[in-house]
């Protein structure tokens, strides 16, 4: 620590030398004649000999991250957003004013560089700087080594300096903006229309989870954070915008792990006149597509396993995965005794009032995902687990619903919505009624929903995606945290 605060002082001071000598501290006026990409993409086919002839100079600017000094001489790496090159610095080509600000830049500041274009011995594309302007000092100088277990938390706290070091990471999320936008020209292409709807809400619908409270002191009432954008969404259905998509953030009071981070993104998208079947046709191809986009093929390798995104995907029951991964025979599954006493097995924390389906659904999660590591969708979810999912015509205990499993993680949720108001306020009462006993992720009833409703809803078929676990498998990160830009963190500790 001793030593990190003496190489502060002493930039601190170069710094202070600087604007002593007249050199504004933090200017503003330098500006690009082209970008370090635009003149790899122009120059990086052409010899030396050519250099020899162009008259015209070439201004970048960028953070210098690497200088290595022989006194009169200098070759540094300046990099900008699109890559680095290389500049060299040489006292008899530059103005002495440049060699005075030169003669104090230390690897993080942010330079501004002007010169000719030649190529060195070793054929690297160089800027012979004859100008150079300091731009922002680097008061801290940048980690000499980024790896490790104690250094993975202060990449997390620290984003900005895992962003300067480290190409992986910025790799990572610029991935991550082409798959929202691919996600968005894909719908958009489709006829859907991107909307936004409210991230405060007076009653938490829409997902079965533990929402954060807040207070609005203008108008004196409770609101909540949003756990999910799906009752917005539908209202939209019921007035007449048959496809809707909404990428947007949401929030969930809960545990934070490799997994799971309290605020979130998802993409939510509803379709009139469809169902969960058509849903997954589309889920297919976008996703696939997507894969296709972004690596270049139809499969990618996560975590040292092949996964294939070739349509078709396989398709499971809940049953059908309860009886293949679990010591359960078919007609055990009917039996509620030996459900409890298995779960209870397991380890699940179960008080033995759970609905069956509620205990199909922890089964199932315990037994069936780990194995589920390429694309499968899961069908035939107990409507105890469903609220807001449509019964199957044949099946009344069972909703039109699927999940999506990718390396044993839920990717997305879909399913046929319910558009029958008596049906949706009755399962509403129903969770109101397990609140009461003390389930706090269950909902409210949302009465203006239900209004909704009333007015008539189409049939039509809904579907959330978790765009930060897609990520995650589009970039090989084992962490959700390395697909966000700023993760919730723990305070530091002094």
């Amino acid at each position: 620590m001793e030593e990190l605060k003496e190489l502060f002082l002493q930039r601190k001071r170069k710094l202070e030398d600087l604007k002593a000598e007249g050199f504004p501290p933090y200017p503003n006026t330098f500006r690009l004649s082209h970008s370090v990409e635009e003149i790899h993409r122009l120059y990086a086919d052409k010899k030396e000999e050519e250099f020899k002839g162009l008259e015209e100079r070439f201004s970048v600017a960028g953070r210098l991250m690497r200088l290595n000094n022989f006194g009169k001489a200098a070759f540094g790496h300046i990099q900008d957003r699109t890559g680095r090159i290389q500049g060299y610095f040489r006292r008899d080509q530059m103005t002495a004013k440049s060699f005075q600000v030169f003669s104090r830049l230390d690897i993080g500041d942010i330079v501004g560089v002007r010169g000719r274009l030649f190529r060195t011995r070793t054929g690297e594309l160089t800027v012979m700087v004859e100008e150079a302007e300091l731009l922002a000092k680097s008061l801290r100088p940048l980690p000499e080594k980024w790896h490790g277990l104690t250094d993975l938390e202060t990449r997390y706290r620290q984003r900005y300096v895992d962003l300067i070091v480290n190409p992986h990471c910025r790799e990572v999320f610029i991935i991550r903006s082409r798959t929202v936008e691919f996600l968005r020209r894909f719908l958009t292409q489709r006829g859907f229309l991107e909307v936004e709807t409210p991230m405060m809400q007076p009653i938490p619908g829409g997902a079965t989870a533990r929402p954060f409270k807040t207070h609005h002191h203008t108008l004196d009432m409770d609101l909540y954070l949003r756990v999910a954008p799906e009752l917005y969404l539908k209202r939209l259905v019921v007035g007449g915008l048959e496809r809707v998509f909404e990428i947007n953030r949401s929030f969930r009071n809960e545990g934070i792990s490799t997994q799971h981070n309290p605020e979130f993104t998802m993409l939510e998208f509803y379709q009139a006149y469809a169902t969960h079947r058509d849903l997954m046709g589309l889920t297919e191809v976008m996703i696939s597509s997507l894969v296709q986009e972004i690596k270049g093929q139809m499969s990618l390798e996560y975590q040292g396993t092949r996964i294939d995104f070739q349509p078709p995907w396989k398709r499971l029951t809940i049953r059908e995965g309860l009886v293949a991964y679990g010591e359960l025979k078919d007609t055990d599954l009917e039996d509620p005794e030996k459900l409890l006493a298995y779960g209870r097995n397991l380890g699940l924390e179960l008080k033995g009032n759970e609905p069956q389906g509620r205990i199909w659904v922890d089964l199932f999660e315990k037994l069936a995902e780990p194995h589920l590591l390429q694309p499968t969708f899961i069908t035939e979810y107990p409507i105890e687990d469903s609220p807001l999912a449509r019964k199957n015509d044949q099946r009344p205990g069972f909703v039109d619903r699927f999940e999506l499993y990718i390396f044993g993680r839920e990717i997305a949720n879909a399913f046929s919505e319910l558009n029958d108001p008596q049906d949706q306020k009755s399962r509403f009462l129903e969770q109101a009624r397990a609140k009461g006993q003390g389930d706090e992720e269950t909902g409210l009833v949302d009465e203006d929903y239900v209004r909704a409703l009333e007015y008539g809803m189409p049939p039509a078929a809904g579907e959330g995606i978790g765009i930060d676990r897609l990520v995650m498998l589009l970039t090989d990160s084992p962490s959700i945290r390395d697909v966000i830009l700023f993760p919730q963190m723990r305070p530091e500790k002094d």
